[in-house]
């Protein structure tokens, strides 16, 4: 019996996860909204930190041809992987609001360790207030967007 119910538990943090990697595509095509209308409003163009990131991670340079291809696979799948973690905040019994505010803390907390440390980004105490309010703003819509698609989901 027990390993029966441990393999069910597996079962379930499986699908949880599952379901969260869709809610994260579904999140980061927010973002990417979100983010799209913004710039296009302040007439600036669309960040290259996704790419530059990834490509420092991987020990790749992408040619100039490829860059925008690299750097919107790489926004693709980050946001769609950490919708896992979302899915897995809810498979272990996190209430939904509970579950998107973690998701909220780690996705942007992960940001402002990873891209400093990688030399891709100042840190966000030199953003300025205006700049890293948007930041913020873009990752509570990530995170919103897919909480709501993950709690759909979990209901269906």
């Amino acid at each position: 019996m027990p390993g029966n119910q441990r393999s069910t538990g597996i079962s379930t943090l499986a699908g949880a996860a599952g379901r969260g990697l869709l809610a994260g595509a579904v999140g980061t095509a927010a973002m990417t909204a979100s983010s799209t209308l913004e710039a296009r409003a302040r007439n600036r163009g669309s960040s290259s930190t996704p790419a530059a990131a990834a490509a420092k991670v991987l020990g790749v340079t992408p040619t100039e041809s490829g860059a925008k291809r690299f750097n919107t696979i790489v926004h693709w799948a980050y946001g769609t992987g950490w919708g896992a973690v979302r899915g897995l905040l809810g498979g272990v019994g996190l209430s939904a609001p509970a579950a998107t505010l973690a998701h909220f803390a780690a996705v942007w907390g992960a940001e402002q360790v990873e891209l400093p440390a990688l030399g891709v980004s100042k840190p966000i105490w030199r953003y300025g207030a205006t700049e890293a309010a948007i930041d913020g703003w873009h990752h509570a819509v990530y995170a919103t967007a897919t909480g709501l698609a993950y709690n759909w989901l979990a209901r269906h």
